[in-house]
């Protein structure tokens, strides 16, 4: 029993919110409907129970051993006043997966002992599907980690921020309701709480695939992209959108690929390596949007972090009209992210960004346009500090540091989005990544040496050893 362990609610339209969620990384369902009477339970549990015979992962009924039976679940879930796990194993057999709900190590510790297969651990965090009794919490599940041998799934008020110290806790799975069933994309909500289990692997931790230009100088492009992405430690595989004939101090050269070829590095990519991340520099053209936006979709890839890099450092164009057009219809609806700095987002919203105002009306309208996160970065507005805003659609957040007087400053903002993308891929969850990213970029300006007669490379070595 490890990862996202999702619990059903009694709201309407579950089989298609359930569907959707599992297409996001739930790797165990658990079906509890405390109001439907015996025929409609049994209907709607039949059809969850198809549904995640499909997708290969565990059907477990809550309390009723019965139903399980009836169902031909995969186990059953008991509380601590519901039956015993012998008779739930008597009633579905020895194959049968049996847990039980605890609040604390000795309660664990007697249902490991009973012979349950996994134990539900908390409540985590105070949550609206429940009156709390037990709030025992991160701190005590890692103490009842020490001594309990079977899986131990935490459940009780978990969300995308809360999840990481449950995670670091020992939890081997989580349990959630509503941060998943509640959202208007179950299966992106999903996606964000199956990633945040990379912070366990070893490195490097998850996959990030970039799709963009090569910058020929290394400063910027897919060359910035894979340094970031390696030194932050995750995994980076590269389909390339154009060539560039480029140095500090600008392009004098664009060479872009053919739309076909595009499309067969995504398939050879993605057929093979387990992308969780996708991150976008210069997309060069409307036709190579629209492939990128096709493979996404064929691939079900629903972390999507977007850089719309228009403008080079040096001043060049690097798309034209079609091109944003494309863009904004077919990528931003798909981004989870997107990162435009302030002449991206004027250009993308028709805006003029001079202050804090205009850059909050500039994340509004970005969101209202498809994207379900706006990273607006405030690199180019005056002031003695450079703010970055970022919005979900109801809240702002804001990253601030001193501004870094220097000409070095090529690649900032490839490198700002492929380190979001890395710390995604290795499992944070996005203000944490936002906010690392941050600081790795501001000490990469910071610690930037003069190379070239242009504007140079910031350093994303010392600044990766530095974080």
């Amino acid at each position: 029993m490890k990862g996202l362990y999702l619990i059903t609610d009694q709201k309407e339209q579950l089989l298609e919110r359930v569907e959707s969620a599992l297409s996001g990384g739930v790797t165990c369902l658990q079906y509890r409907d405390k109001t439907a009477d015996h025929a409609a339970h049994r209907a709607e549990g039949q059809k969850l129970r198809n549904l995640c015979a499909e997708k290969g992962i565990p059907f477990i009924v809550n309390d009723d051993v019965s139903l399980a039976a009836e169902l031909g679940a995969d186990g059953v879930h008991l509380g601590q006043d519901d039956g015993d796990v012998a008779g739930a194993r008597l009633a579905l057999g020895p194959k049968a997966i049996i847990g039980v709900s605890t609040h604390s190590t000795e309660e664990a510790l007697r249902a490991e002992a009973d012979g349950a297969d996994y134990i539900g651990f908390g409540a985590m965090y105070p949550t609206g599907s429940k009156d709390v009794r037990y709030l025992p919490g991160p701190s005590a599940l890692a103490e009842a980690r020490k001594r309990v041998r079977i899986p131990m799934v935490a459940i009780g008020g978990i969300d995308r921020d809360n999840a990481p110290m449950v995670i670091d806790a020992g939890a081997d799975a989580i349990a959630v309701i509503s941060a998943v069933l509640s959202n208007p994309e179950p299966g992106l909500a999903a996606a964000e709480l199956a990633l945040l289990f990379n912070r366990r692997l070893p490195y490097p931790r998850g996959s990030v695939l970039t799709v963009a230009g090569s910058d020929s100088g290394g400063g910027a492009g897919i060359q910035a992209d894979i340094k970031t992405i390696t030194l932050l430690g995750g995994y980076a595989a590269s389909a390339l959108t154009a060539l560039t004939a480029q140095n500090t101090l600008g392009v004098s050269a664009i060479h872009g690929v053919p739309p076909a070829f595009l499309a067969e590095q995504l398939d050879a990519v993605l057929s093979d390596i387990p992308i969780q991340v996708v991150k976008t520099g210069m997309l060069f053209s409307a036709p190579i949007i629209e492939v990128l936006a096709e493979k996404l979709a064929e691939y079900d890839k629903k972390i999507l972090v977007l850089d719309p890099v228009m403008i080079a450092k040096g001043g060049s164009s690097l798309v034209d009209d079609p091109a944003v057009g494309a863009l904004v219809e077919r990528l931003l609806p798909r981004a989870y992210l997107v990162t435009p700095n302030v002449p991206e987002a004027e250009r993308l919203t028709g805006l003029s960004i001079n202050d804090e105002d205009s850059q909050e009306e500039a994340c509004r309208r970005l969101h209202a346009l498809g994207a379900r996160n706006v990273l607006l970065k405030g690199g180019h507005l005056p002031g003695p500090e450079a703010t970055d805003l970022l919005f979900d659609g109801a809240t702002f957040r804001r990253f601030t540091t001193s501004r870094i007087d220097t000409p070095n400053t090529h690649g900032t903002g490839c490198s700002t989005a492929s380190a979001i993308a890395a710390f995604l891929a290795g499992g944070e969850p996005l203000p944490v990544a936002v906010a690392r990213a941050k600081e790795f970029i501001t000490s990469a300006i910071r610690l930037a040496a003069p190379l070239g007669q242009g504007h140079g490379p910031v350093n994303h070595y010392l600044a990766a050893k530095e974080l």
